[in-house]
């Protein structure tokens, strides 16, 4: 009889795409979605926690960069061949939560969500398949004041967490001024009549400009390019939408193919960022003359700037930048996006901003998916693992997350009295855990307690517990006495005291104390 072959053991590795978060990290987010949830609660928005799993169908086809519902989802057939996938945002699953408890929520309807997404897509260095998002929305009101709320509410969550004012800039634009360039410029139009049209004239060139837009074959080409304005500025965009250019390695990269004149157009409206938002504005309705939607989108980013204006919100946090290109294909109106304006180094040491931590805007096409009718809708999405590397970078988090009082076993047979004074610290609120492993070796509980990073050490062998006391051992101090001082400066800051047994709770909170001023 053959030998039967062993199975193969697993191989212990993460899959491809993703990784583990350990205590520091966990508790670091945890803090910091804590805090975002704060603002959003004071805000009026409620919590929302949908499932993590969809229908592909109710998913639909929104996932950015792909074309078939299914591709860059995680999906599978169930048992009655429906085909599910993870969500790959959260946007998508409160659309089709409101449409489906649109009669019991109230209108408009106003959430948060928090928790992970996953995206099936090529994993790169920072980019991961599963990922943390945070988002609020507010569903059923076509009010420019729903978006200006949101843009004030970012701003206070990014100071809430702990990136001051001057170290961030929201930055707004809209869809329907980005659609009112692309139909002007494509189209070489010019309507000197449209100021004199009346509202439903204007409707009806609105959907007439839409129509054609939707048309444009070149339309995604133009968009990928003003997208790269941030990485190649004015001359590299000028260079892209005509005949090409070559990269920082020398390829060349191919245009998009249009006249002069009509870059000239785009990169007009690229640039007509002026020192103040009402600067902008102006500038915009200069190149935006014969656009009766690029005016529409105009007066919308007017009305907001001065929402926020009146509740205290100027350009030292918030403005008006044409140049946000990145997700309009996602949205109908009014674009925002959260972008921290201190600088890092890359991994060639050179200095760069830090970049976009959250974006978001006005999609009132989504629920209609689900309803047939069209519901106004506005949401922001801040990206969680790039804030909290942001705040890494500021030093705001990091480290090692302080560990636990450990309360040492000098006496296997003494199990109870260390369980009692590991309850007493706990009941006080103390973080706190007696040594489990084997106590044996004294030596080991030491390196154990060193490894959780623990503040304190408490120690109790028969000659204290006859006495009444406890040694207590502030890891911390001696750890910087045992680095730094000299022989007779050990000698005068000991590290290590005597306590009485019943003053341990007060007195492990007063070295706690002493350690985190």
């Amino acid at each position: 009889m053959a030998k039967q072959k062993k199975q193969p053991r697993p191989k212990a590795e993460t899959p491809k795409g993703f990784r583990d978060y350990f205590g520091a990290d966990v508790e670091e987010r945890r803090q910091m979605l804590d805090a975002i949830a704060g603002v959003y609660h004071r805000y009026g928005f409620d919590a929302l926690e949908s499932s993590g799993v969809e229908t592909v169908e109710a998913l639909g086809k929104f996932l950015p960069d792909v074309d078939r519902p299914n591709e860059g989802v995680f999906a599978w057939q169930d048992e009655d061949e429906t085909w599910m996938a993870l969500r790959y945002d959260l946007t998508a699953p409160l659309a089709r939560v409101y449409a489906q408890h649109r009669n019991d929520l109230p209108t408009p309807y106003r959430r948060y969500a928090m928790g992970p997404v996953w995206r099936n897509e090529k994993p790169g260095p920072g980019r991961y398949r599963q990922f943390y998002q945070c988002d609020a929305d507010t569903v059923g009101t076509a009010s420019m004041a729903a978006d200006a709320e949101i843009c004030a509410m970012l701003s206070d969550a990014l100071e809430e967490v702990g990136i001051p004012r001057g170290d961030y800039v929201v930055r707004i634009n809209n869809r329907k001024v980005l659609n009112g360039v692309l139909t002007s410029v494509t189209s070489g139009a010019e309507r000197n009549d449209i100021a004199g049209m009346s509202p439903s004239e204007l409707r009806e060139y609105r959907d007439f400009e839409m129509q054609g837009l939707q048309n444009d074959p070149a339309l995604d080409a133009i968009m990928r390019t003003l997208d790269k304005f941030d990485k190649v500025g004015v001359e590299g965009v000028r260079n892209l939408l005509t005949h090409g250019r070559k990269d920082q390695s020398g390829a060349f990269i191919e245009g998009v193919g249009l006249s002069n004149s009509m870059a000239e157009g785009f990169v007009a409206f690229l640039t007509a960022r002026g020192s103040t938002n009402e600067a902008t504005l102006a500038r915009l309705r200069e190149v935006l003359s014969f656009s009766a939607i690029g005016l529409e989108g105009v007066n919308e980013l007017e009305e907001i700037i001065a929402l926020l204006k009146a509740q205290g919100y100027g350009p030292d946090r918030i403005v008006i930048d044409p140049s946000v290109v990145r997700g309009l294909g996602y949205y109908t109106g009014p674009v925002f996006e959260a972008e921290l304006t201190f600088e890092i180094l890359d991994d060639k040491g050179r200095p760069r901003q830090f970049g976009s931590v959250a974006g978001g805007g006005r999609y009132d096409d989504l629920v209609a998916r689900f309803t047939g009718q069209t519901v106004p809708a506005v949401g922001v999405s801040i990206g969680v693992d790039r804030l909290l590397a942001a705040l890494r970078e500021k030093g705001r988090v990091g480290g090692t997350a302080q560990g636990p009082v450990v309360v040492t076993v000098m006496d296997r047979d003494r199990m109870a009295d260390y369980q009692t004074m590991v309850a007493d610290l706990r009941n006080a609120g103390i973080r706190a855990e007696v040594y489990l492993g084997n106590p044996k070796n004294f030596g080991n509980q030491m390196k154990y307690a060193d490894k959780r990073n623990s503040p304190i050490a408490i120690i109790e062998g028969g000659d204290e517990k006859e006495r009444g006391v406890v040694q207590l051992k502030d890891l911390i101090l001696g750890a910087k006495i045992a680095e730094n001082a000299t022989l007779e400066e050990w000698k005068e800051r000991p590290s290590q005291i005597e306590v009485s047994r019943a003053d341990l709770v007060a007195e492990v909170r007063k070295m706690l104390d002493s350690q985190n001023a």
